[in-house]
């Protein structure tokens, strides 16, 4: 299988497979989302959009980056959605990076987001789509985050078919800037188990799928055979 890694800003619209990776944490924390039993997650451009979004839907939540804000029911934090009954519930996703890729994605198909916890979900997921080719975009830090690499390398490792070891890669995200800053408490709005949450392989059985809904991006949980 041929395969491109990207930031953000190489995005160009000649992928037609996308893989969006944010690990610390936007996509770790959908994936609990889901876990917690929310039907869906609308992702928004900005905080404006998710507030807006919330407005006019009735039972709607809506969830960002950083310390808690008015307005804003929940904060992008693993640790934090963990202790949270989501059933049900639609979330509105706001977040600095990877809510950002998938936007820029959204029109491949398909188009997926993922982390560590979907590891495996994911790569059955391109293998039942058929994929010849996959473009994955890292979000964090223009393309250069540490954790998001290892990822996206472990990604491909697999999509080759090869019987991979992860320790190699989760001690290159464990030792990331990002991690760091979560564990000395540099970002606001985190759990201190965060860290550990993300770098759970294969926690969780299914993939995640962007697609427009409408009008708006939504990504869904997808159980891919095999």
């Amino acid at each position: 299988m041929d395969t491109r890694v990207v930031g953000i800003p190489g995005v160009d619209g000649t992928g037609k497979v996308a893989v969006v990776i944010d690990v610390m944490r936007a996509f770790t924390t959908a994936a609990w989302v889901f876990d917690r039993g929310a039907d869906r997650i609308v992702l928004a451009a900005d905080a404006d959009e998710a507030l807006s979004l919330k407005a006019g839907h009735p039972g709607w939540l809506a969830l960002k980056d950083g310390a808690p804000a008015r307005g804003f029911d929940l904060v992008n934090s693993p640790g934090l959605v963990r202790e949270t009954d989501l059933t049900g519930r639609t979330v509105v996703q706001k977040t600095t990076a990877g809510t950002v890729g998938a936007l820029a994605v959204v029109e491949a198909e398909p188009a997926l987001c993922a982390g560590f916890a979907v590891a495996g979900a994911t790569v059955r997921a391109l293998a039942a789509a058929g994929a010849d080719a996959v473009t994955f975009v890292v979000t964090g830090e223009d393309g250069r985050a540490a954790e998001d690499l290892a990822c996206a390398e472990y990604l491909e490792r697999l999509l080759a078919g090869d019987r991979v070891d992860p320790g190699a890669y989760l001690h290159r995200a464990r030792t990331s800037p990002a991690a760091d800053d979560l564990r000395a408490g540099r970002r606001r709005g985190a759990h201190p188990d965060d860290v550990e949450l993300c770098l759970e392989v294969d926690r969780f059985g299914f993939a995640m799928r962007i697609g427009r809904e409408e009008g708006t991006a939504v990504l869904r949980p997808w159980f891919p055979h095999g």
